[in-house]
């Protein structure tokens, strides 16, 4: 097998608009909503009667969930999930979790610890704490507190996730949360995986629930008969999953609207083509995953497409993986590595990983990426599973502004202000000039009354 047989995107920097092709992929990897396939238009309309959009049946759903509580959310679980529950079926039971945690391999649950460990360890080491700032006649504080219910959603339909409960649970426990509640789909990968409720338990989480999808956002959003309502949803999932999240923000908040999972992967003559290969394979079986190759050198590109054609065929989802990469991958011949960097800046990937000598140095150059990897042998599986940093990450280039979910996004910060009268008069006029300019006089006065009296 040959790279010619991988029909991948080929852009060359000193012809094409690099800019524009990615762009084209941004927007069919978009969560927006617009793109549905022949099978998900039959399937909306043998669930809903006519041809919704993803973010139609999104609206839907979330309003009837609010509107009918625990009776719209088991019809949509039934129509769309074909998951027959009940009220009391609905929450996975606390004896269910121990003898999943029971049964478990103990080879397993002794990685959840160790991978605990280290969220927790690198968590905990950029926790915010409270800050004292001394004023003549005062003091200020910056104060954190963490919130009160969180929401975690963990996908469960081609696959089960215990990583992300690991990854979403631990830094939210860092942070100190005080109740957990996990929605996962009614399936053999999501709530009724062993593997994940043994987690859970070890993870000392006992809220457990059978729903997925706009769904199970919903109902943790508004709150249902069984499920209170959360302060904060985060976790990743499909389309419908980020659609909904999207419309319950306000409400609650959120971590992000998440697309895709997508890789950049700069490389020189230094880097393993075949670690490439497995690199760009690994962001592509989530299908759909977004796996860019970015280098200088023709040569090396071409010696990595070859080693990526060869070793798709050695992974078990090596077809999905395969339609990913054409359909969503690109190879970009660049003039330089520094280019190569600009170019990897533009387009502010999830995981930038910098498979070459220097990297250190290569990374010292961008600004927007969602976590960087450096070297050959820091591949984004150690970010995704064990190392500490979470991996949930932003995606569809909003590294621009936004960052990976941490502890540090489920506190909340405010301020305490305390002066004694001398520390206030020091400000008085300051804030009567400013209030008398924005003609708000009782500002004033109640700053000047305070100053004049004896």
């Amino acid at each position: 097998m040959n790279s010619q047989e991988l029909n991948i995107l080929r852009i060359d920097s000193r012809r094409d608009d690099v800019a524009e092709a990615m762009a084209r992929l941004r927007q069919r990897l978009s969560p927006r909503g617009d793109v549905v396939s022949q099978e998900g238009r039959r399937r909306t309309v043998e669930i809903f009667g006519q041809p919704l959009s993803p973010a139609e049946v999104v609206e839907r759903i979330c309003r009837d969930v609010e509107r009918k509580g625990l009776a719209a959310v088991l019809d949509y679980s039934a129509r769309i999930d074909g998951a027959e529950l009940e009220a009391d079926t609905l929450r996975v039971s606390l004896e269910e979790m121990a003898a999943a945690h029971r049964r478990a391999d103990p080879e397993f649950l002794a990685a959840v610890r160790r991978v605990r460990e280290n969220i927790r360890t690198f968590q905990e080491a950029i926790l915010h704490r409270d800050v004292r700032v001394e004023r003549e006649g005062g003091y200020l504080v910056q104060r954190y507190r963490a919130l009160e219910r969180v929401g975690i959603c963990v996908p469960g339909g081609a696959a089960a996730y215990p990583s992300t409960v690991l990854m979403t649970a631990v830094p939210a426990q860092v942070a100190g949360v005080r109740e957990l509640a996990v929605v996962a789909p009614p399936t053999r990968f999501g709530a009724y995986n062993p593997d994940l409720l043994a987690t859970c338990h070890e993870l000392g989480i006992d809220e457990v629930y059978r729903l997925g999808g706009a769904q199970g956002v919903a109902a943790l959003a508004y709150g249902i008969e069984g499920i209170r309502r959360v302060d904060k949803i985060v976790g990743p999932g499909n389309l419908f999953v980020a659609l909904a999240k999207k419309r319950v923000f306000g409400e609650v908040d959120i971590d992000s609207i998440a697309g895709p999972s997508e890789i950049v992967v700069i490389v020189d003559r230094s880097t393993d083509p075949t670690f490439t290969a497995y690199d760009l394979i690994a962001q592509a079986e989530h299908a759909p995953g977004a796996s860019i190759l970015i280098g200088w050198q023709p040569e090396v590109l071409e010696q990595t497409l070859g080693e990526l054609a060869r070793r798709l065929a050695e992974v078990d989802r090596g077809p999905l993986a395969r339609q990913s990469l054409e359909d969503f991958g690109a190879v970009i011949l660049a003039r330089h590595r520094d280019e190569a960097c600009r170019l990897a800046d533009q387009i502010a990937p999830e995981h930038l990983h910098i498979a070459t000598e220097n990297a250190e140095q290569l990374a010292e150059k961008i600004h927007h990426a969602g976590a960087i990897f450096l070297g050959n042998y820091t591949p984004v599986a150690l970010g995704d599973y064990a190392a500490g940093p979470s991996h949930v990450l932003p995606t569809s280039g909003t590294a621009r502004f936004a960052s990976g979910l941490s502890a540090n996004d489920f506190l909340r910060a405010g301020s305490l202000l305390c002066f004694d009268r001398r520390g206030m008069a020091r400000l008085a006029p300051d804030v009567e000039l400013l209030a008398t300019k924005e003609g708000l006089t009782a500002h004033r006065a109640s700053v000047t009354v305070r100053r004049e009296s004896t």
